[in-house]
């Protein structure tokens, strides 16, 4: 996610209600101890009247009370803990992009955008392990993703023409504008899941498409080197299991996270006037950056590890219990798509030239106010006033599945 033309699950879990057990159990309402006894009839064969009859047998009513309903999984508080970190770490990133004059700001947006995505798209394809094709899965991306995608896309396109004053009004769905690209890579990649849960070594032979993506021009069209290039990190999530997770979570990585991340930050100022800053953008070719394919490789395969390495501290971080902002966790869709409308306007005003926050204080109180803002983003009444456009009811959009006919013999 750039700044010049661009983050769980993310997991949706469905929420469903289970229908209360049925009145005529123990405990009924004829008051009795359960159903009544049944009998069971006389042996076939018998003669009415030839033979005394058998007393009647009966089979015993169940007993106890009935079986409870299953319980509603929980949401685990480190991933969405991780999440919202993450989206703070972005709207942060989409804020110092424009004071980079600032070498604060400068080595601050080298080190976020070497991870920030990753961790988003690893935690993405963690939570997207059992997506398939069927009916209420397949309607869920729809619209939870498809329909966020046109309707945001629209909207920043009508929100820039206003803003910049231009004559034309251009929306185009096949060049994702600004941050909406995350949408739509979002959408292949999960319609990408059942190949990569059946084909042998998936991370390997992504990682092999991506590093090849950047060999020749693709265009801009559906924003195909980001969906590409960045596809190890979503088959990486899907490979991924719990207990690579519970090693993650074991006391001593937290400190050697915070050395990892600390040391990270401290190579990004060192290497931000020696590096192409568009590296980090996932969207050039190795001759745009001016480099051979052999090299520029080299120098993907290189970003791969630092950025495995980065998310991996990140997460190691983490909180692992329940705070203020792990319900905010599961709203960052919400955060990341609305913050932008914000930095945006301040392009559109110039308020990025003002004095003062070109200064080292300035960035500071900027990554603070991204901080507050893109919280306050996640939070329920926001989510609540906008669940039309990111989570919209459309049962009117849908049909039953339908299956091809069977041929007739």
């Amino acid at each position: 996610m750039t700044h010049s033309t661009s983050t769980s699950q993310s997991a949706e879990p469905a929420t469903g209600t289970v229908p209360p057990p049925d009145a005529t159990g123990p405990d009924g309402p004829d008051g009795t101890n359960g159903p009544a006894a049944a009998t069971v009839p006389p042996a076939p064969g018998t003669a009415p009247g030839t033979a005394e009859a058998a007393p009647a047998a009966t089979v015993p009513a169940p007993a106890g009370p009935p079986p409870a309903a299953k319980p509603r999984k929980q949401r685990d508080p480190f991933f969405d803990n991780a999440k919202y970190f993450a989206i703070v770490l972005v709207a942060i990133g989409h804020s110092v992009a424009y004071l980079q004059n600032v070498p604060l700001a400068k080595g601050l947006y080298l080190f976020i955008y070497m991870f920030h995505m990753p961790v988003f798209i690893v935690l993405t394809g963690y939570m997207s392990r059992n997506w398939t094709f069927s009916g209420g899965k397949a309607r869920r991306l729809i619209t939870a993703v498809g329909v966020p995608y046109v309707v945001f896309e629209v909207a920043y396109s009508l929100y820039d023409w206003v803003g910049t004053g231009r004559g034309r009004l251009e929306v185009s769905l096949l060049e994702p504008y600004y941050l909406t690209w995350f949408l739509l890579a979002l959408f292949m990649w999960r319609l990408s899941t059942p190949v990569w849960q059946q084909v042998r070594w998936p991370v390997a032979l992504s990682l092999v498409i991506s590093l090849l993506s950047y060999t020749g021009e693709l265009g801009s069209t559906l924003s195909l080197h980001r969906v590409l290039g960045l596809l190890p990190f979503y088959v990486l999530g899907l490979v991924l299991r719990p207990e690579h997770f519970e090693v993650l979570k074991r006391p001593i990585a937290r400190p050697i996270g915070a050395v990892v991340l600390a040391g990270g930050l401290g190579f990004a100022y060192l290497a931000m006037d020696r590096m192409n800053i568009d590296w980090i953008f996932w969207r050039h070719t190795h001759e745009e950056l001016g480099v051979s394919n052999v090299t520029g490789t080299v120098m993907r395969v290189a970003m791969f590890a630092a950025a495995f390495v980065l998310v991996a501290a990140f997460l190691a971080i983490m909180p692992r219990r329940k705070h203020w902002f792990t319900g905010l966790g599961a709203a960052t869709l919400y955060g990341y798509l609305l913050h932008g409308f914000l930095t945006r306007a301040m392009n559109f005003t110039d308020g990025w030239d003002i004095g003062w926050i070109n200064t080292e204080p300035g960035v500071l109180g900027v990554a603070a106010i991204a901080a507050v803002v893109v919280t306050v983003l996640c939070t329920a009444p926001v989510v609540r006033v906008m669940r039309w456009a990111l989570e919209p009811k459309m049962p009117w959009m849908f049909t039953p599945l339908r299956r091809p006919a069977k041929a007739k013999k």
